[in-house]
């Protein structure tokens, strides 16, 4: 008896070591599988928050998370938003995603790469994560996949709320971007016919992961959050209280603004010490404004930060939450814009009519409430750049380089500036290397794999990896490569000029000095670069409506040209003239020049093109037949005018004056 009672005593203490053990283990497996929360704000610009220069907007809830985690200042992402948030979710290229554009043309269609929503041939990190425990909630704007068969719940989060297109209005009547994206609101992949009466996109997308944390406080499984605001996407709205604290804020106008910012951005490190760029050249300044129109465009940025101050005081509940929860130091949190602001009208929405426009009510004392349609403008998307180069649907740094702030728990520093060269395909590694899994690419080969690094080592305070980082865009007509700090852009007429630029990012991130003609042999290596990248990545080049519409005119018109120089050459060797060979060495350079310009659109060689051209018409109207020469070169004269307005990025104004 005595010897069973004490075996049994001896097996308690077996069985009691056994649990604490079994408790301390499984204690250590959670601690080692932080919660992942990404907070995506929607065409936010680099200089809009505390952290990075916009001190005049509200923001301590992401101040305070730059202050406990890094600011990443050179952190980049594609210039539109699907492209962007397809990478974000699968760390694979975005042609290989399934949104190789925004604008998915005739064709593109149907071409693996611009499904126009997220493919097979890539997985989610919702996905990845759910197989390996994770409870996945996501909130907000999805932008990937318009039908309900391609809504978040059916690509691994197990609770969601979403917004299927682009964007919409702010309040619970769904009013479209354009007629042509209708409003599809989902709960779990099942549409949602109306919205609650006090419908406010940012705080209703913040009620829903709230709620979803709250009613799940009790599980022992981690979770990855997905919070994606519309704000402060167009059309501009807010709550009338917090537009009117930025009253008089504004009164001196985007160029005072953007100065403000600059300076303050030099203050902190993220500039060198270089003068302010110019003003653009094609963007109004503010003092040409009427004073009619300066209202308006001051009550839009009231709007703006009304929005961007709102959302920031949301983000403040999710983390007041974590925190009452015990959550939140064990959270690994991302925070990012999706791109850069947006400097365009709502006539570049495809279906965004006049009429369209003009059945909203913007009314300087209606604009961002219900019913109405305000958007930054220009002149305040520049200001929102803070320095950097125009802004969204460019491939120059005002559209793809973006606030980023990452919070990793257990990090031994905090409050770090990183100026490393980081992408938005880093996302997907950075998490899978902190919750310690593998992506399945690296079992199945049929899926497209992870393009990027993890950023674990700059969030703890290391140095950057020395081997070069590379990145290829490539969207809507326009081209870019980044190799380190050099960068090669073709930006796409008629809104650029369609000739390739390099710029050294180190020192001249504004992207103001063009060195294509110190440095051509690194010119010729970049191109290279992104043709390759390209070829890898199954691009289909083919620009979207106007764009396309412009390069076709600018071919057929240098075909005018070669043709011209041609007929020329037949005339004179017909007549048999000897005393004409200047001219048809002339006529045989010009096609030759009209050729190249076919294949690789250079100023220079038009340049020398317009030259030749001038002088053949000089040399016609010295011959008998001068009548007739003054008629057929005039013609061309007049061609290579047109070629050269295509080409001289004036389309930007025109796509930029509102209705």
């Amino acid at each position: 008896m005595f010897r069973f009672c004490a075996l049994s005593r001896g097996c308690l203490k077996l069985s009691i070591l056994l649990l604490c053990t079994l408790t301390a283990v499984t204690a250590q497996a959670r601690s080692e599988k932080p919660n992942v929360l990404f907070i995506v704000a929607d065409d936010l610009g680099f200089s809009d928050i505390s952290p990075f220069g916009g001190s005049e907007i509200h923001t301590p809830n992401l101040q305070r998370l730059a202050e406990q985690g890094v600011a990443f200042t050179n952190f980049h992402t594609l210039p539109t938003c699907a492209p962007t948030r397809s990478v974000l979710l699968t760390g694979a290229d975005n042609h290989l995603a399934g949104k190789g554009a925004q604008v998915i043309t005739p064709e593109q269609q149907g071409h693996d790469g611009y499904e126009g929503h997220l493919n097979d041939r890539v997985v989610t990190l919702a996905e990845v994560l759910g197989k390996a425990g994770y409870r996945t909630y996501f909130s907000g704007k999805w932008h990937l996949g318009d039908e309900p068969e391609y809504a978040p719940f059916n690509r691994g989060f197990q609770e969601s709320f979403a917004l299927l297109p682009g964007g919409a209005s702010h309040y619970a009547d769904m009013r479209p971007l354009h007629p042509a994206e209708p409003v599809v609101y989902t709960r779990n992949g099942k549409i949602v016919d109306s919205l609650p009466a006090d419908f406010y996109s940012t705080r209703n997308y913040t009620d829903y992961l709230i709620d979803w944390l709250q009613r799940d406080a009790a599980s022992d499984q981690p979770f990855f959050a997905y919070l994606a605001y519309t704000a402060p996407h167009d059309p501009l709205q807010a709550p009338e209280e917090y537009i009117r604290k930025y009253d008089g804020v504004y009164d001196e106008g985007y160029g005072k603004l953007r100065a403000e910012r600059y300076e303050r951005l030099k203050a902190l490190g993220v500039f060198a010490d270089v003068p302010l760029p110019p003003w653009p050249e094609l963007i109004a300044e503010w003092d040409s404004l009427p004073e009619s129109e300066k209202a308006l465009r001051r009550r839009d940025m009231q709007i703006y930060a009304a929005m961007i101050d709102y959302m920031d005081e949301q983000i403040g509940r999710v983390l007041d939450v974590l925190q009452q929860q015990g959550q939140l130091d064990n959270t690994l949190i991302v925070f990012l814009s999706d791109n850069g602001a947006n400097g365009t009208p709502p006539k570049i929405y495809p279906a965004h009519t006049r009429a369209f426009h003009e059945s909203f009510d913007n009314s300087l004392e209606n604009r961002g409430a219900p019913g109405s349609f305000a958007s930054q403008g220009p002149g305040w998307a520049t200001a929102s750049g803070g320095g950097l180069n125009l802004f969204k649907y460019f491939v120059y740094e005002g559209g793809i380089r973006t606030p980023a702030i990452m919070v990793l728990p257990g990090a031994q520093q905090a409050g770090i500036r990183s100026a490393a060269f980081t992408h938005v395909r880093d996302i997907v590694p950075t998490v899978l290397d902190a919750v310690h899994l593998v992506h399945p690419g690296q079992q199945d080969s049929s899926l497209a794999p992870l393009e990027g690094r993890t950023l674990l080592p700059l969030l703890r305070g290391k140095t950057a990896s020395t081997t070069p980082y590379e990145v290829g865009y490539e969207l809507h007509g326009s081209r870019a490569y980044i190799r380190d700090n050099w960068k090669v852009v073709q930006s796409a007429i008629p809104a650029g000029t369609g000739q390739w630029q390099l710029f050294d990012l180190s020192s001249d991130p504004a992207e103001v000095n063009d060195l294509a003609g110190e440095y051509p042999e690194r010119l010729a290596e970049l191109k290279r670069a992104q043709a390759a990248y390209e070829q890898k990545n199954g691009v289909i080049y083919s620009p979207p409506g106007f764009i396309s519409k412009a390069q076709m005119l600018s071919a057929i018109l240098l075909c005018l040209l070669a043709a011209g120089a041609l007929l020329q050459i037949l005339l004179q060797l017909r007549t048999g003239s000897t005393r004409s060979v200047l001219r048809l060495l002339s006529a045989g350079i010009r096609i030759a020049l009209s050729a190249a310009l076919l294949m690789d659109w250079r100023i220079g060689l038009f340049y020398l093109l317009c030259g030749l051209q001038l002088i053949d018409l000089l040399m016609a109207l010295r011959g008998q037949r001068w009548l007739r020469a003054l008629l057929g070169g005039g013609l061309l004269l007049l061609v290579v005018a047109l070629v050269c307005l295509l080409h001289s990025g004036l389309g930007l104004w025109v796509l930029l004056q509102d209705y």
